[in-house]
């Protein structure tokens, strides 16, 4: 049984579990928008914290830390979106952040291009293009919100089991949840309608539960040339 709220504005086709700072749910997000955009699914948008999965992780460097405070900060300010604007608030600050965040070239590690990245992003001027008020801003420091986002990323789990990453989708209301998928690139308008028809057939069979290959191409995103 979920531990969380309906998403408003539902039933939804998918939930989709994302952190602003994950290369592989923006990816994926901008697939889903192509379904979305030609066959009008309605997506739920929650919230899985890559700072709150990390947070007992010694492994993490300092700049990653930032990077993922950031994603934090942004997820609140989501959080008060949707309870004062609803759902679609979400995937339309999300998509202005993603834009923001990953179309440009920077020096460094993985985690020093994250937290350069995190820190140029004009939070401000993403509210603004959603045509939200500004003083949504605010909620950037407001950790209350943080039990809601804490709560969402569990639930995520729950629904998968443990050992997987972002992002996660629940397919169906009520339906079968999976890790990913995971993409390098986007598929041409056609290739991602079959993609997204075939991963139906593949969710709903309550037997499935991986397919997996560890190589795979460079993720096409500026930001991690």
């Amino acid at each position: 049984m979920t531990t969380i709220a309906p998403l408003p504005d539902g039933p939804y086709d998918i939930e989709f579990f994302f952190d602003t700072g994950c290369p592989f749910a923006w990816m994926t997000s901008r697939w889903i928008h192509q379904v979305i955009d030609a066959k009008g699914i309605k997506v739920g948008w929650r919230f899985i914290s890559l700072k709150f999965i990390n947070e007992n992780n010694e492994n993490v460097s300092e700049s990653y830390k930032q990077a993922t405070g950031a994603g934090l900060r942004f997820h609140r300010i989501c959080a008060a979106a949707r309870e004062r604007f609803g759902n679609e608030a979400v995937g339309n600050l999300y998509s202005g952040y993603g834009n923001a965040f990953w179309y440009r070239t920077l020096d460094g590690d993985f985690g020093e291009k994250m937290a350069s990245a995190a820190a140029g992003v004009d939070v401000a001027a993403i509210i603004a293009g959603t045509g939200l008020p500004a003083d949504l801003i605010d909620a950037a420091d407001d950790d209350s919100w943080d039990t809601l986002i804490r709560a969402e990323s569990d639930e995520a789990f729950a629904r998968t089991g443990d050992d997987v990453g972002t992002p996660i989708i629940t397919w169906g209301e009520g339906g079968n949840s999976m890790f990913g998928p995971v993409i390098s690139s986007l598929p041409d308008e056609e290739t991602a309608l079959k993609y997204y028809d075939a991963l139906r057939v593949v969710v709903d069979f309550t037997g499935f539960s991986e397919l997996k290959r560890t190589k795979r191409p460079q993720l096409d995103l500026p930001l991690l040339q």
